[in-house]
């Protein structure tokens, strides 16, 4: 009898929460034709690491203009890490960034930011 009363708490217990989860859950929202369009933004980043240099393409899909810069880690505790110039990536353009490192390559990102029109 107790593990039967037992049971039917923890199956109670599971459905309240199976059903507030779902009322939690966040549904679909309709905007305006075009308004999500306008909110895209950033460019693609392929990096390629070669020894100790790095060449990175970022390609901008979007009608904003994509600020971006090249930052890139060496491994050797002596061997500076560099923070590359930012670049525009204008609407539908692909720009290329460079950069090394003395010795090995730790790691390779791109930051991006929106620019003024």
């Amino acid at each position: 009898m107790c593990l039967s009363r037992s049971l039917a708490s923890v199956t109670a217990a599971v459905c309240l929460v199976i059903s507030l989860s779902y009322e939690a859950m966040p549904h679909a929202r309709v905007d305006a034709p075009g308004a999500a369009a306008s909110e895209l933004f950033g460019a693609s980043c392929r990096s390629k690491v070669t020894g100790s240099r790095v060449t990175t393409y970022c390609h901008n899909p979007y009608p904003r203009t994509d600020g971006v810069r090249l930052h890139i880690e060496c491994d050797r505790w002596w061997d500076l890490d560099t923070d590359g110039a930012e670049v525009a990536a204008g609407p539908a353009q692909t720009v290329r960034l460079t950069g090394r490192c003395w010795k090995e390559v730790r790691s390779v990102w791109v930051s991006h930011r929106k620019l003024a029109r």
